[in-house]
């Protein structure tokens, strides 16, 4: 296991030094380094920095004498694949054709730390937590679904699971936070058997510092019997969450549970007030994003008037009218023409109704010959992180050029939306 130089940034410490890329870093302040979190909890320990790389068959020693940003990145670690095969993961109902990373099922507690990736606690060795436990890599993000051990060999399509209430124990006993998360499947881990996992969770507050529950996603190209989660069935996880957050907001000034935005919009239920959702420990999950999203729309100050431009934007079909609540406001902007898209998933199926898994067929399919806007604005959670493709190859270029319009993607929040309309689609000389 090695950490590799992939980039060195103009004029940095790194350049200055003579660091170059496909160098290896062997230490940091003495101690060996496997991956970037080695580099970053080492490099905290003493007051400079005292750096070892490999160069072919050659070693390279410097000495930094203050903390400072050297100026290198670290190629990704190889990530630990997830050997489980969940009922309900959403990666095995992905047909062929789709990029590569997307059928990656990763399982490491390093992703989980850095990135916020939820993982089972299934495969982790004894020198993982020994290293969890060492480096206080906290908060991690854990896929728990039930504390019930044979409920979870099913759910985890596996015949041996650890237990997770003595894996839960061992991490927050060494003051481990966890962020813990709960997919709810009608008929198999609802009832009796979600509201038992809740009370055991709670046990280990504050080290599991959140609950996050969610419904089962399911495509038209599913291989199970799961059913979806339906109007019914989110009025009672809805019923059942307020118990246990009035309960434990009584007993520990904390609410604890949370429940994602979709459960409201499918029982066609008012969101809680913004302030019920505390610091908004896994809005990266979809919990509180609508709440927020209303908010900021609410408070944000619009121009009256801007310079003529016509402009389309797109949404999935469960925040659409969320969206339209603020386009009330924005169609009071003189000289702004604004077209807004409801583009239904008929990749994935019409259940799947999330704006952050549209494809880019399915959006020219929606916009095409509908539209005499100049420029399309492209929620970025429709795209690759960084990248300007869609979940099925299409490009930003593509959609362009079968439009015949400028393309510009937008950060997915009421200040994105407002900067693209006044700044991302000016015409260029």
């Amino acid at each position: 296991m090695h950490a590799t130089i992939s980039h060195i940034a103009e004029n940095s410490i790194a350049q200055e030094i003579g660091l170059h890329k496909g160098d290896i870093l062997l230490e940091v302040n003495g101690n060996p380094v496997r991956d970037v979190i080695d580099y970053m909890y080492y490099s905290q320990r003493g007051s400079g920095l005292d750096l070892k790389f490999q160069r072919d068959s050659k070693t390279y020693s410097f000495k930094i004498k203050k903390k400072a940003d050297v100026g290198f990145e670290l190629k990704p670690f190889r990530t630990k694949s997830c050997r489980n095969k969940c009922i309900f993961c959403f990666v095995d109902q992905l047909p062929k054709g789709l990029r590569r990373s997307l059928y990656l099922k990763d399982e490491d507690f390093r992703m989980s730390f850095l990135y916020g990736n939820y993982i089972t606690l299934t495969n982790l060795s004894d020198a993982d937590k020994k290293r969890i436990i060492a480096q206080r890599l906290s908060p991690l993000y854990v896929s728990v679904h039930t504390t019930n051990n044979e409920l979870r060999k099913k759910m985890f399509g596996v015949s041996k699971v650890p237990d997770i209430l003595k894996e839960l124990q061992e991490l927050t006993s060494h003051k481990i936070r966890i962020h813990a998360q709960i997919v709810l499947c009608p008929g198999i881990n609802d009832g009796e058997e979600f509201s038992q996992t809740i009370k055991d969770l709670q046990k280990f507050y504050p080290y599991v510092a959140s609950i996050a529950v969610v419904p089962v996603g399911l495509t038209r190209f599913k291989k199970t019997y799961i059913k979806p989660v339906e109007k019914s069935d989110a009025i009672k996880a809805i019923e059942a969450v307020k118990q246990f957050r009035r309960r434990f907001k009584k007993r520990h000034g904390d609410p604890l549970v949370y429940l994602s935005d979709e459960f409201y919009i499918k029982a066609d239920i008012p969101f809680p007030p913004l302030n019920e959702y505390g610091d908004l420990p896994q809005i990266e999950n979809g919990v509180g994003l609508v709440p927020v999203f209303l908010h900021c729309a609410r408070k944000l100050k619009l121009p009256k008037k801007i310079e003529p431009r016509k402009i389309a934007t797109f949404t999935g079909t469960s925040f659409l009218p969320y969206l339209e609540e603020f386009y009330q406001r924005l169609k009071l902007i003189e000289g702004l023409t604004l077209d807004i898209f409801e583009v239904e998933n008929k990749f994935f199926g019409t259940a799947v109704s999330v704006a952050g898994l549209l494809t880019g067929k399915d959006v020219l399919k929606t916009i095409m010959g509908r539209t005499k806007a100049d420029c399309l604005l492209v929620p970025d959670v429709t795209l690759r992180h960084g990248k300007d493709v869609f979940l099925d190859n299409v490009t930003l270029k593509d959609i362009g050029e079968s439009l015949g319009m400028k393309v510009t993607p937008i950060e997915s929040t009421p200040e994105g939306l407002l900067k693209g309309i006044t700044d991302g689609c000016k015409w260029e000389d």
